[in-house]
Parts: C-alpha cells; structure tokens; sequence
C-alpha cells in the first residue's frame, strides 16, 4: 500500500468539470500541503452540464474551464489539461486509453485518481456514463497502457515518453469505499472548490450542510471522531 508520506506526484483523471471536486478536492488541498505536485486531466469541457441554456453552443465550454481553473488555485493546483471530448458522448476507446496514457507518461504519478467504473446502485450520481467510462478508460490507461512500451508506441517514438508504472489508483464514486482521507482540516478549501463552480452549484441550497453530512458521514465509516469529515475512495493497488 501507498503510504500518504510517500506520494510526490498525483494525476487525477475526470469527466466534468466539478466531477473532482465533488469526489476528492479535500484530499487533493491535503496532498498540495504536504508538498505533492498534482494535475488534473479533464477529459471533456462540461459543455452539456449547467442551467444557463443561454451559454449553449461553445460559451459553457469555455465558463466551465474557467471554474474549474479557479476551482484549482482553492485546493494548490494550476497543471490542468482538458482533452475536448463531447459531454455526455464519452466511451471507453483505444483513441481515449490512448490520450489518458499519454497524460500518465507525461506526469509520471505515484498515484492517479479517478471515478469508479461500476453502477452505484445506491446512489446514481456517480454513475453518469461519462463517469463509468472515464473510469474504466483510466484503469485501462494504468494497466496494462502507460506501463506496457509496446503499447501505443508512437507515444514512445513520436513523442519520447517512456512507460510508467502508477504504484495505486483510488477511485471514487463507489459503492464499497475501503480507504478514507481526514479532510477536516481542509474542508472549507473543498467547499471554496465547489462554490468555483457557480453554473453547477449555484443553485443548491445549502451546499455546505449537503457536503459536510456527506463527508461527516464518511468520517464516521471510517471511525473518525465526531466533527470530522472524510472523502471515501476505494483504493487499487496497481504496481
């Protein structure tokens, strides 16, 4: 197992804009104190999500970017790379494996997160087919592709870079969570992440009773002391 000491660099791979930050922004702020480098791959621009129907046609595109780039800067992270892929239109491709492994070979993480691949049938949000897809196309992308040279070899011969072995992948979303992270000293900078993302949260009520009884309740599965919050991920280990 990973041990958090030892992770110096994390690729977190989404689907939306918002999609880390819902699942995993105070563990990201926590790893960002603790000197870690993260990146995130945006595998589409949110161009189908949001209420402004106004800013179809390219301007929620471009809306979402710029939210998720200042959702970024709350948690410490500014390398952050949008694929272009059509919201709501994502599958499980050699052409997307291909692009997420190219991104791995880049960064060259310790650890990758991610979406789960599977159905939560107890909770659906998770399981938006972008999701599942993303989820799946980044494992494919952890093993066998960015480790195997013989995989894709024109990222080798092209572009020059080199097979990586990820050491662990944590994928969020799912529905048999067996690693929690303590985020209760960074649950206002999660918070702060989401509030960035104003065309998707604006309109809920109380985004912040919803998310602290969400992480509190994490906390509790994990067997944290009362008042502390939590972010759930089952953990893969990979190398």
């Amino acid at each position: 197992m990973l041990d958090e000491a030892d992770i110096k660099k994390v690729l977190v791979v989404v689907a939306h804009p918002d999609d880390i930050d819902f699942g995993a922004a105070g563990t990201v702020a926590r790893l960002t104190e603790a000197g870690a480098e993260v990146a995130y791959c945006l595998v589409t621009d949110g161009d189908a999500g949001g209420f402004d129907r106004a800013l179809d046609n390219g301007g929620m595109a471009a809306l979402r970017r710029s939210e998720q780039t200042a959702a970024a800067k709350c948690v410490g992270v500014s390398d952050l790379r949008f694929l272009g892929y059509r919201d709501g239109a994502v599958e499980q491709t050699l052409g997307l494996r291909r692009d997420i492994a190219r991104v791995i070979r880049q960064v060259r993480p310790d650890l990758v997160i991610t979406s789960t691949p599977e159905r939560n049938y107890a909770r659906i949000s998770p399981s938006h087919p972008d999701h599942r897809a993303v989820g799946g196309a980044t494992l494919d992308a952890v093993y066998p592709d960015a480790r195997n040279p013989y995989a894709f070899p024109e990222l080798l011969a092209d572009e020059g870079l080199e097979a990586w072995i990820v050491r662990e992948v944590w994928l969020t979303g799912g529905m048999t969570p067996d690693h929690y992270v303590d985020v209760t000293l960074t649950v206002d900078r999660k918070i702060a992440a989401l509030r960035a993302h104003e065309s998707q949260t604006s309109h809920i009520p109380d985004l912040d009773g919803m998310i602290r009884g969400m992480l509190s309740g994490h906390a509790a599965a994990a067997g944290l002391p009362e008042g502390s919050y939590a972010e759930a991920f089952q953990r893969v280990v990979t190398a």
